[in-house]
């Protein structure tokens, strides 16, 4: 189990405002775009982290999450299997409260560090689905 509903809770309202959503650009077609609009919707401040590092929705984009210059809460991973692991070590490093993994990336070992160090942390879920479930 990889989100209880309680932690989906906790992060969604209790984690912090300011959501890295790791992947978003403006390519509209990408899921990352229509879910970093959701949550700006649901008064998450969106900060895109993409190589391109482009402004989306109107917020600044950072190449790296080590790039953006203040702290950031929750880190939200559009990334494949293969590379959301290393971006939940930087969310670590960063010292964000919680990860985020989309539906569909999963890395049980990522998970586990990510735990372990204290964080907060979904995996296989998206919140666009879960924040309007609160209710």
């Amino acid at each position: 189990m990889y989100a209880d509903a309680e932690t989906i809770r906790k992060i969604l309202t209790g984690s912090g405002d300011t959501w890295a959503v790791v992947g978003l650009s403006n390519n509209e077609s990408r899921a990352a775009y229509g879910v970093a609009r959701v949550l700006q919707r649901f008064g998450k401040r969106i900060v895109p982290v993409h190589p391109k590092a482009e402004t989306v929705h109107g917020e600044r984009g950072y190449a790296s999450l080590d790039e953006i210059p203040f702290p950031v809460d929750v880190v939200d991973v559009f990334v494949n299997d293969r590379l959301a692991g290393a971006v939940a070590d930087e969310a670590v490093a960063k010292g964000a409260k919680a990860v985020w993994f989309q539906l569909g990336v999963i890395d049980e070992e990522a998970y586990a560090r990510t735990r372990d160090a204290g964080l907060e942390m979904v995996m296989d879920r998206c919140p666009a689905i879960e924040i309007p479930r609160l209710g």
